[in-house]
């Protein structure tokens, strides 16, 4: 496992992405943002919120398998808003 600086860049690069991916929708498809969208970004920013305060927790009993976690949380949260943003209409 990476150390904590690395996996903190990783969360903000890929919820970051996602967030622009997005934005992207909007600005190729209605030019606007609409409900579903501003929803996806809210998710994406809780989603950022709740991952960092993982990573930032200080009592932890085994710290390898923590950060391992959050990373597979990271991965599977990201998968979903994906998925969600390829179902926009």
């Amino acid at each position: 496992m990476a150390n904590v600086k690395n996996l903190k860049k990783d969360i903000n690069y890929v919820l970051g992405d996602i967030i622009e991916a997005v934005y992207l929708f909007e600005i190729t498809t209605t030019g606007k943002p609409t409900t579903e969208s501003n929803a996806l970004i809210d998710e994406a920013i809780a989603a950022f919120d709740n991952l960092i305060t993982k990573v930032n927790a200080k009592k932890v009993e085994d710290k390898k398998a923590h950060f391992k976690q959050i990373n597979v949380e990271l991965e599977q949260t990201a998968n979903q808003l994906i998925a969600k943003i390829n179902g926009l209409q």
